[in-house]
């Protein structure tokens, strides 16, 4: 069992439990809490080898990181949250709900995928040999350009700033290891499993990471799930838009089942 680092706020009874991606830790959700933390009890988490979490060799897989989530909710006695995930954070809350249905309340997974595909597979393998051999400052700057959109990169230098930080707070053994996983991404065929009342979340400008329309596609795969697209936002729509992704994000965890 590896040691993950996690922190809980807010108040109340209904928790919801968030997941990032690669190379983000949990304090890309601070805008998120701030607002959230009214209403619900909140447990954030870094992945392995990401913020300050436990870095293991070798690489991970889907369902090693589901498992991770598990052990840390059933040492926290969490027997049922809401998830939201993004990027990889997305793929993660999406195997978790096909796997431990009955822990899963609601189901946000934004700015996702739920199958590896061949040309995102290159750009994936390209980064990570350049990470091999020159390390991870080489993919930062990159990494940074490819989350937003110019206009927002023009005129929040302070936020990129931030990002280039938590970035650069990613192990190289992390980074391997759970771009690893999402090299195995292979979930779209068991997406029906989904019981959850699924929303998912694209930022309108994401180019790649969730495209609108691929979210889109994926929503159609779950019984009664919707998809909405934050505008004004590319692949970190949390971070771009935090006031229109939070609206999102409390009209439909406000509902009730």
């Amino acid at each position: 069992m590896i040691r993950t680092n996690f922190r809980v706020d807010g108040s109340g009874t209904r928790w919801v439990t968030f997941v990032t991606g690669i190379a983000n830790d949990l304090s890309m959700w601070d805008g998120q809490v701030a607002v959230l933390g009214r209403r619900f009890r909140i447990l954030r988490y870094d992945l392995r080898g990401h913020g300050g979490s436990e870095a293991p060799r070798g690489d991970a897989s889907i369902p090693v990181l589901v498992d991770d989530l598990k052990t840390l909710l059933d040492s926290q006695q969490i027997e049922r949250t809401s998830l939201v995930g993004l990027g990889l954070g997305g793929a993660i809350a999406q195997a978790f709900a096909i796997r431990h249905p009955e822990r899963v309340e609601r189901l946000v997974a934004c700015c996702c995928r739920a199958r590896m595909v061949p040309d995102f597979a290159a750009m994936w393998h390209k980064l990570r040999e350049t990470v091999q051999h020159k390390g991870l400052e080489t993919i930062v700057e990159p990494t940074v350009q490819r989350w937003f959109s110019e206009d927002f990169k023009a005129a929040h230098p302070e936020v990129l700033d931030k990002i280039r930080r938590m970035i650069r707070r990613t192990s190289l053994a992390g980074y391997l290891g759970v771009t690893n996983a999402f090299l195995g991404l292979d979930l779209e065929e068991d997406l029906g499993g989904i019981t959850a009342p699924t929303l998912y979340v694209s930022g309108a400008n994401d180019r790649l990471g969730g495209p609108p329309e691929l979210m889109q596609g994926l929503a159609g795969k779950v019984r009664g799930a919707r998809h909405v697209s934050v505008p004004d936002a590319a692949h970190i729509a949390n971070i771009q838009n935090p006031e229109g992704f939070n609206h999102v994000l409390l009209d439909f965890l406000g509902e009730r089942a």
